[in-house]
């Protein structure tokens, strides 16, 4: 195919394991010449899925007018290209930049959705971040360090304040500052979770309150690949506040 017809492909890779990639992204992933992945996220297992004689890049150590170059040059000389970049790229993936730096380029691109960090993390502790009568809701934030300036009416505490699961993204090295922001609105016992590298090899699962969870946090050093879970929708199954879903009620009229 020629270089006009191959869009580059920015793909989620899931949380890490290679068999939670969808089958579009494995077919990809097969068919690709050049596959530019973030090491420092990402379980090399994933990258079994591709082909002898794809060239790999790890993107760990290339700013983004690099990585941009590499998509741009691969697309030219008429590859099939992929971006992988980890969880799903509708969170913190780059997608916007990435893209306005290849339409400005005149390089067709297109998004394949993949499994989110936080969806992993969920299912690993068999938890439903949304239940009747506890909580309806679920914001996915993060906080700020070396990092993207937040807006300001993203603040924690307005978040915290409406009750609903909280799942907090590059936080973990912050944990102790976090949860003595959330103790006025959630309460020294709320429950929290932290998943490290949900699905991979090194994975790891902590498990406490607002008040405990800082101190295994710290004990295990953990610096990154890591999602924090916060909220009564944690609490065991078996709580008898949670209320049932209508959808599924004997008393909902099925005609």
């Amino acid at each position: 195919m020629g270089a006009t017809v191959n869009p580059v492909r920015l793909v989620g890779a899931g949380p890490g394991a290679a068999d939670l990639l969808t089958l579009r992204a494995v077919e990809l992933l097969r068919a690709a010449d050049l596959v530019l992945y973030p090491g420092t996220y990402l379980d090399e297992a994933v990258l079994g899925h591709c082909r002898s004689g794809t060239r790999l890049v790890d993107t760990a150590g290339l700013d983004l007018d690099a990585i941009i170059g590499e998509l741009v040059a691969g697309h030219r000389r008429g590859e099939q290209v992929v971006r992988l970049v980890s969880g799903d790229p509708s969170l913190y993936s780059a997608v916007h930049e990435q893209g306005r730096r290849l339409d400005l380029a005149g390089v067709p691109w297109e998004v394949v959705p993949g499994v989110p960090a936080y969806a992993a993390a969920a299912a690993l502790v068999r938890r439903e971040l949304t239940v009747p009568l506890v909580s309806q809701s679920v914001v996915l934030t993060r906080t700020q360090v070396r990092s993207t300036a937040m807006p300001g009416a993203e603040s924690l505490e307005a978040f915290a304040a409406t009750g609903a699961t909280l799942v907090l993204h590059l936080a973990i090295t912050r944990i102790r500052g976090l949860m003595e922001r959330l103790l006025p609105t959630h309460g020294p016992d709320c429950p929290v979770v932290v998943v490290h590298r949900a699905s991979q090899p090194e994975e790891l699962v902590l498990r406490g309150t607002v008040a405990t969870i800082a101190d295994p946090v710290e004990e295990a050093g953990l610096r990154q690949a890591a999602v924090v879970l916060v909220g009564r929708a944690l609490t065991e199954a078996t709580d008898s506040a949670a209320g049932e879903s209508w959808l599924y009620s004997a008393e909902r009229p099925r005609t």
